[in-house]
């Protein structure tokens, strides 16, 4: 179990389950997503740069499904600095802005890891703003022909051309 235990256990769809699925899902290298183990045995073994905490890969699977909600702030703490994400969007204390702002760089780490995407986007450093203006209406007309939304999910919303 988890230094500090658990105070309270909630459901497979507790918002701390599914954030912290969502960062498995998505904050890891190149390949396959971190196990539990994986992760459980780096944050046990880290030391004081984990506040010293103690994680088992049943008790972050039991995080994970729902079935414990309320690790201690020294677990959410050490996940936080795992996954390099604030703390407050495990312990759910940022706004709902905050936390999808949190999100939405999660999202953009997860395409800077395709090489073809980070060639486009380093190609057009440099460029006049007026001419990323262009290219970025350039490539919403292909995702259009291509019947793909104009921006891909969490894009931000703004508007182009």
């Amino acid at each position: 179990m988890a230094v500090g235990g658990d105070r309270s256990a909630g459901d497979a769809g507790s918002p701390l389950a599914q954030r912290l699925n969502y960062l498995f899902a998505n904050m890891h290298p190149p390949g396959a997503p971190y196990t539990n183990a994986h992760v459980a045995e780096e944050i046990s073994r880290g030391g004081e740069e984990y506040g010293g905490v103690r994680l088992t890969e049943q008790y972050l699977s039991m995080l994970r499904n729902g079935r414990r909600a309320n690790p201690s702030p020294d677990v959410l703490r050490a996940l936080a600095k795992f996954f390099a994400v604030p703390v407050g969007y495990l312990m759910g204390d940022l706004s709902a802005s905050q936390a999808e702002r949190v999100e939405e760089e999660v999202r953009f780490l997860v395409a800077m890891r395709d090489q073809r995407v980070r060639a486009i986007a380093l190609r057009s450093v440099g460029l006049p703003p007026e001419v990323q203006d262009s290219l970025t209406t350039i490539i919403c007309q292909f995702r259009q022909q291509m019947n793909l939304p104009t921006d891909p999910p969490g894009a931000g919303g703004e508007e182009h051309s």
